[in-house]
């Protein structure tokens, strides 16, 4: 079992109420201060009470998630969105302010602390007291979206299914099951489209009122900076945007048409897109959630004993919830447990290959969790989301050499190999088109529901929309915006992606020349949490933080050069 770290600051047993946490904030804002080492031990001390608020809400976040039904968990969730962040907002700014104004910061290890620094003094600057309760509002607003979505189930074959368990028939290789299963799929989501819509309107407001009140002019400049995006701009999006659309279409375009000819279809259909062109069944890895967590301890395991041992550890504290349920929030993630040191791995399994991707991604998440617990302070562990998904992304490819462990089939292992880099590509344009949709959305924050379908659809139209015949069919290509969680609840994370992507091919290409060399860079640049820049970690692990056409290129490349060798 996994022990926490014994607390120095603030009580063992400490009910997280207002009433025991004022007085520890309030020790933290008049606290004499009389050299550096009194402000590393209060830094310390803010850390240690951070780390204990952020490990309860993950737990009442993880929780209402697991069932949205639950009227005590969505309350317990409110809660504290709703009487504890409020109050902590203002204290924090003040707890930022006596940092950045203390007389001995010029005394602490300048390199140790440079982009904590820089990010406390960020946050002052876009500090606004009047976008408390705005952001309260927008906490309570988000959580309806997986209220509506959880609850979202077609019937096929006399049984009910929940969304994700209805897209398997998506890969059966009678096309007229497929088109079955896409339609009642697709309905289903069209029939809650306007309540969605609704809810998306009343978000856009309340984040742009957020920026005017920092003083931007739109919610995107302002996401920006709250993301703490020193690195990048929105026109490098842009940039990365057009090589997607230069280098990476072409490829899927074609990719397309052979899907097309080896169906023996005159037009690919959007329920065409997922059956395997073999004409084999759909792969299977594993039977049930509790197979796919032990293969995937396996899998791992044979990778490196230190990354086995990091799921074994969450089995054997009950840190999955893998299978897809009616009431259940949609999605996957990884959630750090602060105090812990451990995440929480939720997901929505239905038994297929996806499945497969998706843990050995949250499980690359998980790992990152793991490595950096024990640096000294919780916001060092608070890692950009370009590095975040770097490690999971590459942990989808790394992982490959192992999946013999889901596979003791070769022709299935090849088939799943082939699978992943397929999407691998097929990643990128949708990054891009999510991303350029959330560019226009907060740049035209009076858009009408209607004006904001067609921005998608002429977004997307340039990247292929899928490579599939839409005839018939425009509510459905109009409204697939909605199923992105992202848009709805973390607002901007999804660029993140794509540059992840692109980090993540040059890592695999690395540990495919050498193994050791390359596994040890990506654990490193793991290790160093977030106290390093971004294009600094991504040089620990042996790559560039680079989009530009011409590195997509190269990466397109290789990964062209990987999908021939397993023809």
């Amino acid at each position: 079992m996994i022990v926490k770290k014994e607390r120095k600051f603030i009580p063992a047993t400490l009910a997280i109420t207002w009433e025991t946490l004022e007085p520890l904030f309030k020790d933290l804002q008049y606290r004499q201060i009389d050299g550096v080492q009194d402000l590393e031990k209060w830094l310390s001390d803010r850390s240690e009470l951070e780390a204990a608020l952020e490990e309860d809400f993950a737990w009442r976040y993880i929780r209402m998630t697991c069932d949205t039904t639950n009227k005590k968990l969505l309350n317990d969730f409110q809660y504290f969105t709703t009487e504890i962040e409020p109050k902590i907002a203002p204290i924090n700014n003040e707890l930022n302010k006596k940092f950045i104004e203390n007389p001995y910061l010029d005394q602490l290890d300048q390199k140790k602390y440079f982009v904590f620094i820089r990010g406390v003094k960020k946050a002052l600057e876009i500090f606004r007291e009047e976008n408390i309760p705005l952001f309260t509002q927008i906490q309570v607003e988000q959580q309806k979206y997986q209220v509506i979505t959880g609850s979202m189930s077609v019937t096929m074959n006399d049984q009910e299914y929940t969304l994700e368990q209805a897209s398997v028939f998506l890969k059966d290789q009678d096309q007229e099951v497929r088109k079955l299963a896409w339609e009642k799929i697709n309905q289903r989501r069209l029939q809650d489209k306007t309540t969605l819509d609704d809810l998306f309107q009343v978000l856009l407001k309340l984040r742009h009122q957020v920026a005017l009140n920092a003083g931007f002019e739109n919610f995107r400049d302002y996401m920006f900076q709250a993301l703490g995006r020193f690195d990048y701009n929105p026109h490098d999006c842009y940039k990365f945007h057009e090589a997607i659309k230069l280098e990476i279409v072409p490829i899927l375009r074609s990719e397309a048409e052979n899907r097309k000819q080896s169906l023996g279809l005159e037009k690919l259909k959007p329920w065409d897109l997922e059956v395997d062109v073999s004409g084999k069944p759909a792969l299977q890895p594993f039977k049930n959630g509790q197979e796919l967590i032990d293969k995937s301890i396996a899998c791992f395991s044979r990778i490196d004993s230190y990354i086995g041992e990091r799921l074994s550890i969450m089995k054997a504290n009950n840190f999955f919830d893998v299978d897809s349920r009616k009431g259940k929030a949609p999605g996957g993630y990884n959630y750090p447990l602060a105090e812990t040191g451990a995440p929480f791995i939720f997901m929505n399994s239905a038994n297929t290959f996806r499945d497969l991707t998706t843990m050995v991604h949250e499980g690359g998440h998980a790992v990152h969790t793991f490595i950096s617990a024990d640096l000294e302070l919780n916001d060092f562990k608070h890692f950009p989301s370009e590095v975040a998904e770097l490690a999971s992304m590459s942990m989808e490819l790394i992982s490959m050499d192992n999946w013999d462990v889901f596979f003791n089939n070769a022709e299935d292992l090849k088939r799943a190999k082939q699978d992943q880099l397929k999407d691998v590509l097929k990643t990128l344009p949708w990054v891009a088109v999510v991303d350029q949709f959330q560019h226009w959305i907060y740049t035209n924050p009076n858009q009408t529901a209607e004006e904001r379908t067609e921005a998608w659809k002429k977004i997307f139209e340039p990247f292929g929309n899928n490579f599939a015949d839409w005839t018939e069919n425009e509510d459905t290509l109009g409204n697939l915006w909605q199923k992105q969680l992202h848009i709805f609840e973390v607002p901007f994370y999804y660029i993140e992606y794509g540059i992840a992507q692109l980090g993540a091919i040059a890592i695999w290409k690395n540990y495919k020349e050498n193994p050791e060399i390359g596994l040890k860079n990506y654990l490193e640049a793991l290790k160093l949490g977030y106290t390093k820049t971004i294009k600094e970690i991504y040089e620990t692990a042996g790559v560039e933080f680079n989009f530009s056409a011409h590195y997509v290129k190269e990466l397109a490349e290789f990964v062209k050069s990987e999908l021939k060798m397993l023809e």
